[in-house]
């Protein structure tokens, strides 16, 4: 009886140890598990198990690193553009009157529109005098604004009347109008399209036969648009546009609307000169022939053939 009770202890002892081993070993298991997935076990009375009880969804595997050649480039803005300054050649009379808006020289003469209700022109110019030796009147109702001179054919435009007026190159007679659904600003030409600015940041390109819109780009430097572009001037390439109320001009590539570079005219008028009621810069002129730049204001009593001087 003696021996029976022993190997019954016996017995009982080895699954005692061999009941604890198997819990110990579950109890790794599920402690595991919980730490992959980050779910503390808890005590529910019977066990130690992980909560909540959803499907454990396992950890996601770091992605593997592209090779260099496959990285895409970080985008990068464009360089700011060069900023040239300037001497002044020569110095011309300039009417105090006129507030200009438009310029254009041929064969040793000026062309230039005015602005203004009541006081508009389209008129021509002797360059080294400042003389008017010809002008037309708008009708008051008309506020001029930038000229082109186009074959024979000039072309003025109005500020906020949506019409545009073409004269005779030589005798001012006016042969028509045309319209547009913007504001008019300035407006040069390339030998093929006339170039017209609104006021914003687009240029908008021009059938010279009907005005009809033919394309347009947006001009923008390294900070983004650039806006209130005003009198326009087409010079080997490139626009040139002066910017309302500032003493900047920007070289556009009129391909693709990008500033090229800047010139800045800052000090151009004396603080003599400024002692009458003067207006901002406004009014560029080019003479390919011998490769001259003019520059005027309106209002100013002067105006400058002037050279350009790159950045160092």
């Amino acid at each position: 009886m003696h021996n029976h009770f022993m190997r019954y202890l016996i017995t009982a002892a080895i699954a005692i140890v061999l009941l604890s081993g198997a819990s110990l070993a579950y109890l790794t298991a599920q402690s595991n598990q919980a730490d992959q997935v980050n779910i503390p076990l808890i005590s529910n009375g019977s066990g130690w198990t992980g909560a909540p009880q959803p499907s454990a969804t396992p950890t996601a595997t770091p992605p593997t690193a592209l090779p260099p050649s496959e990285i895409m480039p970080t985008a990068t803005l464009p360089p700011a553009a060069p900023v040239y300054s300037y001497t002044v050649v020569n110095t011309y009379p300039h009417d105090p009157a006129a507030f200009t808006q438009g310029l254009v020289y041929a064969d040793g003469l000026l062309y230039e529109g005015t602005g203004r209700r009541g006081q508009s022109t389209l008129r021509r110019v002797e360059l080294e005098t400042g003389t008017v030796l010809e002008q037309v009147a708008l009708e008051p109702e008309y506020f001029g604004e930038g000229i082109a001179l186009f074959g024979d054919t000039i072309f003025q435009l109005t500020w906020q009347a949506n019409v545009g007026f073409r004269y005779a190159r030589e005798s001012f007679t006016r042969l028509g109008e045309f319209t547009y659904p913007t504001e008019g600003w300035g407006l040069t030409h390339d030998g093929e399209r006339l170039i017209m600015s609104d006021g914003t940041a687009t240029l908008s390109f021009r059938d010279p036969a009907t005005f009809a819109e033919i394309g347009r780009v947006e001009v923008t430097d390294a900070t983004g648009p650039v806006t209130r572009l005003n009198e326009l001037e087409y010079i080997q390439g490139e626009v040139y546009a002066n910017i309302w109320q500032t003493d900047r001009v920007a070289r556009i590539d009129p391909a693709t609307g990008r500033v090229t570079a800047w010139i800045d005219l800052s000090g151009l008028l004396s603080p003599e000169d400024r002692r009458q009621p003067v207006d901002v810069l406004n009014g560029i002129a080019y003479d390919p022939a011998t490769d001259r730049l003019f520059v005027t204001g309106k209002l100013w009593p002067k105006l400058f053939e002037i050279d350009l001087v790159a950045p160092e």
